[in-house]
């Protein structure tokens, strides 16, 4: 690859990398993918898998969700490669009046934007599984939620690219970025030097790192959220719970918690898996790059498991693990052309909602490259919010 020419090259081997690179080489463009360790190995290996409506933020963000599980449903007829796609929707369940009165307007809101929500009472709640806590008061649910394995579904992308011709290169690290006057650009790797016509940024929370190679403030900080792996014993439920709790932990609100559970942002996430094993979360916290699990996190996710699924306190935990995500202020992505590096892209910052809008990412990237209409409205995501100080709301 020594001093070698490439069309378009994109830096990152998870899945939104994989996401650009299939839509890509599907639409046709020349594709060279850089990934410094192993494919899946950051962010994409250590999340759920879950392709969500339900805790999207009713307008822009929702709207965004759809495109993608569509996208997600056509892509699991086009791959060879089987991702355990399920389609089963999911669940918020609420411990409180107050919460159900919330989730009924988050309902309202949902239902008036066109999105498949609706409230579910308690007999609901007792009907959806028999493990659920006796007091809860019931949720909501949207039935156009779905799952994959995030592993396959990255891997299963990047093989379909790879048949279309793209080219794949593990174990290459972009250690210096240079404008050319030409336009070009030139890539200093553990390889040697290449050259490109166009650079897509697909690093996730090492987004900002190559940003800054190019003079490029990318405002991405690593979030780290813990998961839990139970083991199978009898099925828990058939599809994804979270707790009412989760929208507000997510979106930065105060819950009536106590003060450890509020400090690291835990809040219940439930996920079966096609194995039926089950994942539990998740906390949220900034702590730089450590990936290193903290036990006494992992006993607070737990201890809100049992609280709203008592009967589990004897199942086995097999491991837990922690990951960081790529946060951005408003929750939204970055994915655009930067304006002052033209032919330099950004496709970052999902933070927990990577796997859930890769393929709507994947999507505009190629339709960006092509000047083609988009999918989706290309304001909210791009770079020049932040810049500009006008954040989506």
């Amino acid at each position: 690859m020594k001093n070698s020419h490439h069309d378009i090259v994109i830096i990152g081997g998870g899945i939104i990398g994989g996401a650009i690179a299939y839509y890509c080489a599907k639409a046709g463009l020349d594709i060279t993918v850089l990934e410094k360790n192993e494919l899946a190995s950051g962010t994409s290996s250590r999340c759920d898998g879950n392709i969500l409506a339900i805790d999207k933020d009713p307008g822009f963000d929702s709207q965004m969700s759809l495109v993608s599980q569509r996208l997600v449903h056509e892509l699991n007829r086009e791959l060879d490669m089987s991702f355990e796609y399920r389609n089963p929707g999911s669940i918020l369940v609420c411990e409180s009046e107050l919460e159900m009165e919330a989730a009924q307007q988050w309902v309202n809101r949902q239902q008036e934007a066109g999105l498949d929500f609706t409230m579910l009472d308690r007999e609901d709640l007792r009907n959806e599984s028999k493990y659920f806590a006796d007091d809860l008061y019931g949720g909501l649910e949207c039935k156009t939620d779905s799952t994959v394995n995030p592993y396959m579904l990255t891997f299963s992308m990047f093989h379909s690219a790879e048949k279309l011709g793209a080219k794949i290169k593990k174990h290459t690290e972009v250690k210096n970025i240079k404008k050319q006057p030409d336009d070009t650009f030139s890539l200093e790797t553990n390889e040697g030097w290449i050259t490109a016509n166009k650079v897509i940024n697909a690093c996730g929370i090492w987004a900002p790192f190559i940003g800054q190679m190019l003079s490029v403030d990318i405002p991405i900080k690593p979030r780290k959220g813990h998961i839990l792996v139970a083991s199978r014993q009898e099925p828990v439920g058939l599809r994804k719970v979270m707790e009412f709790g989760y929208l507000i932990s997510k979106f930065g609100g105060e819950r009536k918690v106590d003060a450890d559970i509020e400090k690291y942002g835990v809040a219940l996430v439930f996920e079966p898996t096609e194995a039926q094993n089950f994942l539990i979360g998740s906390s949220r916290e900034f702590v730089g790059f450590d990936t290193k699990v903290n036990h006494d996190v992992a006993k607070m996710i737990a201890r809100r498991a049992v609280r709203f699924y008592p009967k589990i306190a004897d199942m086995s935990i097999i491991r837990t693990y922690a990951g960081l995500r790529p946060w951005t202020e408003d929750h939204l992505p970055i994915i655009c052309e930067v304006e002052e590096v033209p032919g330099f892209y950004i496709a970052a910052g999902h933070e927990g909602d990577g796997i859930s809008l890769a393929a709507v990412t994947g999507k505009l990237i190629q339709e960006l490259l092509q000047h083609k209409d988009s999918c989706i409205p290309t304001e909210p995501v791009h770079l020049s919010r932040f810049q500009k100080g006008v954040l989506h709301e």
